[in-house]
Parts: C-alpha cells; sequence; structure tokens
C-alpha cells in the first residue's frame, strides 16, 4: 500500500491577509480567544510612502522528523500514518514541552482545557474525505493541501513546478507546509522584530523586550506589525529545579568519591549529603510536578511513557536517586560498610544522570538554539560539583572534619566553580551555530540580562573560589568557607535564570 504524507502549501502571492482561516480554524476547533493554531502574521518593510505589507500564514508544520512527538513524555503527541501530527489532550500532562521543541511556535495550552493544542490538519475531516476548514473558507484558494507523496495530486504538481521556501530549514526537521512568494522577513523570525506597536493592539511585552535585542534589516526595515503572543513556557520553577537537583547529585557524587577515596567525611558524609540529596530530589520533583498545566496526571511520566523523551527518563532517574540516597542514609545507621560502598560506586554514575540529563532534554527542544550546546552535559555534571561541594561546605565546619577532609571538599569546589568559569567563558566567547543562539547569547551577555550574568553568576562564583582557596590544604576560615559555600549557589540560580529565560526569548514565528 502507497504510504501517504500530508501537508500544506501556501500561496502567499494570492493571500489577502483576510484572517478567514484563523476564523474557520478557531470555529472548527473551539480554540480560545487570543489563542491560535493558525494565524496571519503581518510585515512592513520600507518606510511612508514607499511601504510594503506581506502576509504570512503561520501553522504547525507537520514536520516529517517531530521534535514535539520525540519529546512529549506521554504520547500525547503523535504521527499518523498519513503524516499528520496529532494530539490526544486526554494523555497531555502540560509539561510544555513540546512548545520548547517546536521551532515553528505551533503550540499553545488551551487556556480551557490546560492541556497543549495546535493545528492537526482537521484530521477529523481528512478521515471523512473532507478539507481542513482553512482551505474550505479560503476566498482567494491560497491554502492548498493534500498527499505530498502523490505526483499526481494538486498540492504536488504546485510545488513540483514553482519555487518554494519553508520556515527554519536549518533545524532538519523535514516540514512539510510550503510556501510560495513568501517574503524572507515573514519567514524569518529574527528579520522583522516589532516596533512599538501592532496595527490593532500593543505587541506582547516579552516580544518589546526582545526586540531591542534583534538585529533587523536597516536597508528594508521590516518590523512586524502583526503577530500572535508566545509568552516563555518555562520560568523560575524550572530555573530552580535545575539548581535544586545539581546540589542534590552533586552533594551525593561527591560523597560517594570521598567514601571511595577513604576521605572521612563523618556524619556529612554520612548522613548530611544524602539527606541534601533527599531534599533535593523531593524539592526537584515538586516544582515539576508544581510546573504542570495537569499535575493530577503526573503519574501518567510513569504509565504512559515515551521512551525517545528525556522528560521520561529524568524522572525515573530521579526516583532511583532519591531512593539511593534514603538506602544510603539506612547503611548508615545500621552501620552496613560493604552496601555504604556499593552505593558510594553507584552514587557516581546516577548522580551523573540526575545532573546531566536535563542536557539530553534540553537538547530535544529543539526550539531552543542556545540550549544545544554540545557542552551543556558536562557544564552541568560541573555545576553539580561546584553546587553540591557548596552545601557540603556549608555543613563541614559543625562537623569538626580532619584537615584532609576539609582540604579535599575545598580542592573539589575550587576546581569545581573554575571550570564553571572556565565553561562560561568558553560557551559566551565562541560563536555558536545559528543566529538565533547567537541573539540568546548576547542577550546574556550584552542585552537585558547583562547584570544579572555578570553581577549576580559570575562575580559571586568568582569570589566564592576566591574565599575557599585559602582552605586548599586544609586549614582555613570556616567562615569563608560557609559564606563560599552560599555564593556559589546563588550563582548557579542567577546563571540559570538568565540561561533559561533567554534561551526562550528569541521569536520563532
Amino acid at each position: 500500500m502507497r504510504s501517504v504524507r500530508y501537508g500544506f502549501a501556501i500561496d502567499q502571492r494570492t493571500c489577502i491577509g483576510c484572517h478567514a482561516c484563523t476564523v474557520a480554524c478557531k470555529t472548527e476547533h473551539e480554540v480560545p480567544v487570543g489563542q491560535f493554531r493558525t494565524w496571519v502574521k503581518y510585515v512592513d518593510t520600507g518606510e511612508f510612502p514607499d511601504t510594503t505589507r506581506s502576509f504570512g500564514v503561520m501553522r504547525c508544520n507537520h514536520c516529517t522528523d517531530a521534535p514535539c512527538v520525540k519529546i512529549c513524555p506521554t504520547q500525547a503527541l503523535f504521527k499518523r500514518d498519513d503524516g499528520i501530527v496529532d494530539f490526544d489532550n486526554e494523555r497531555c500532562i502540560g509539561c510544555k514541552s513540546c512548545m520548547q521543541a517546536c521551532p515553528y511556535d505551533a503550540l499553545y495550552i488551551d487556556e480551557d482545557t490546560h492541556t497543549a493544542a495546535k493545528c492537526n490538519l482537521c484530521a477529523h475531516r481528512i478521515d471523512n474525505d473532507m478539507e481542513p476548514a482553512c482551505v474550505v473558507v479560503c476566498p482567494t484558494h491560497s491554502i492548498w493541501v493534500g498527499d505530498l507523496d502523490d505526483p499526481t495530486s494538486g498540492i504536488a504538481g504546485l510545488i513540483s513546478t514553482h519555487e518554494t521556501a519553508v520556515r527554519s530549514p536549518e533545524q532538519n526537521t523535514g516540514p512539510n507546509v510550503f510556501y510560495l512568494g513568501a517574503d524572507h522577513a515573514v519567514l524569518d523570525p529574527l528579520a522583522a522584530p516589532v516596533a512599538d506597536t501592532y496595527l490593532w493592539a500593543k505587541p506582547d511585552a516579552q516580544r518589546l523586550e526582545t526586540a531591542a535585542d534583534l538585529p533587523g534589516d536597516p536597508t528594508t526595515r521590516a518590523r512586524t506589525t502583526l503577530n500572535t503572543a508566545h509568552p516563555r513556557p518555562w520560568g523560575w520553577r524550572v530555573t530552580t529545579y535545575l539548581w535544586t537537583k545539581a546540589v542534590a547529585a552533586g552533594a551525593l557524587a561527591i560523597a560517594g568519591l570521598a567514601h571511595l577515596l577513604g576521605v572521612d567525611l563523618g556524619w556529612v558524609g554520612a548522613y548530611g549529603a544524602p539527606a541534601v540529596a533527599l531534599l533535593g530530589a523531593a524539592a526537584t520533583g515538586a516544582l515539576l510536578i508544581w510546573d504542570l498545566k495537569r499535575p493530577e496526571r503526573f503519574l501518567y511520566i510513569f504509565l504512559e511513557s515515551n521512551w525517545t523523551s528525556w522528560l521520561v527518563w529524568g524522572a525515573y532517574a530521579l526516583a532511583a536517586f532519591a531512593g539511593g540516597a534514603v538506602l544510603w542514609i539506612l547503611a548508615a545507621l545500621l552501620e552496613i560498610g560493604w552496601a555504604q560502598t556499593v552505593l558510594a560506586w553507584l552514587a557516581i554514575p546516577f548522580g551523573a544522570l540526575v545532573a546531566g540529563y536535563t542536557g539530553f532534554l534540553f537538547g530535544q527542544a529543539e526550539g531552543r538554539d542556545l540550549w544545544q550546546s554540545p557542552l551543556l552535559f558536562w557544564h552541568l555534571l560541573v555545576q553539580a560539583g561546584m553546587v553540591g561541594t557548596g552545601a557540603l561546605l556549608v555543613m563541614a565546619p559543625f562537623a569538626d572534619l580532619a584537615s584532609g577532609a576539609t582540604a579535599f571538599l575545598t580542592r573539589a569546589f575550587v576546581l569545581s566553580t573554575g571550570l564553571h568559569l572556565m565553561m562560561l567563558g568558553i560557551e559566551y566567547s565562541s560563536s555558536h551555530a545559528s543566529r538565533q543562539a547567537s541573539v540568546a547569547a548576547h542577550i546574556i551577555t550584552h542585552g537585558r540580562y547583562a547584570r544579572l550574568f555578570w553581577l549576580g553568576a559570575i562575580a559571586p562564583a568568582v569570589l566564592a573560589a576566591a574565599l575557599a582557596a585559602p582552605a586548599w590544604t586544609g586549614s582555613g576560615s570556616a567562615v569563608l568557607l560557609v559564606l563560599a559555600g552560599l555564593l556559589a549557589q546563588v550563582a548557579l540560580l542567577d546563571y540559570e535564570t538568565a540561561y533559561v529565560r533567554a534561551g526562550q526569548d528569541p521569536p520563532l514565528s
């Protein structure tokens, strides 16, 4: 049986920007006010009276290699045999990871159902041999739909005989929405920053703030004069979760390493480190559930697992890690030496997995180019070492540790903090793989997060290393070590705040 691959062709040469497709879509799917599965973007170029207005119909691209399907932890998003990327809102937990994976701003959280939604090519109509609502209502036949793999279909003939373009081809998702005659500034989300106003409304706050950091085109003076709002899907809870799991993973892994090397950390190693690990893992889980739009469905991650999603692997890793921390405390209480040694060996790889899985999860967030750095996984491990050891340094003065134990913690802290700063230097002084990543990095180092980055993230980390360094040999001020450990926590929290925000700031549509 021949395969089918449905897709769209949008003929912007004949589109009049009437919004009939938008209205038909909202009516067909009962889309809430202010939210859109398909919408029309306006871009104006030139200066009055020599101006030109271009239109672009934006929607899900039903990608051949759909990143939203890979990252969805509960298989709520899926690809049908006919190429349509559809969704099941009964499975969705509202984690918003699909919104991060989509390079086209196609997904949103429905205000009525609190689940992800998007264009599904009117799959219910396709199944009944009807065209999508937007195709039927378009007055100029500017929207074509059909089987792209059938050379006799109208859409295949149109695409094969005309020059077409797709949005963000560099993402390699295989988009199946093809544009004819579309202005580059319409398709490129960085080419036309918003001005201070739209035609009939004010742009959303995030687009207004980001516009100042976009390069734009001084020749065409292209500017977006109508678009939809796409706020950041992830906020302070995700920022904080990056810190809590880093502390948890780093503390237990460092304690495990100390045990294997014969360094006696006293009660800090026996009870303090696993307690920090357990509390950090619990806080991480609580933050992740709190951030869900359907938190009552959080168990679907385990009951409806999509094993291509690193959100699933991370959930299992956190659960196993928390269980290991409990066993560590029990082994210490019962003085079972061999069990403590086994758990110490396991703490290092599991700590690395808990700290580093977000590097793979962010790698699946293909809409956020800043997060695609090959350094990210290794940087997360170094960050965990810094804040995990920092947490142990805060406890160390109250444990009456031998100088050798203090020296071990100090050296681990100074080295991991130094590596953290070095990796930041490499990340932000090197060229980036895409313009979107370059824009996001510039926002961190020279844009609106520059003060937070330099004074909140870099300066405290440098000061923390400097305060701890005198105790390299095991003798130093306990107060300075405590202060250094606390400063490391501040430094990472501030950095993750800038990193998570900036990664989501460059527009995708």
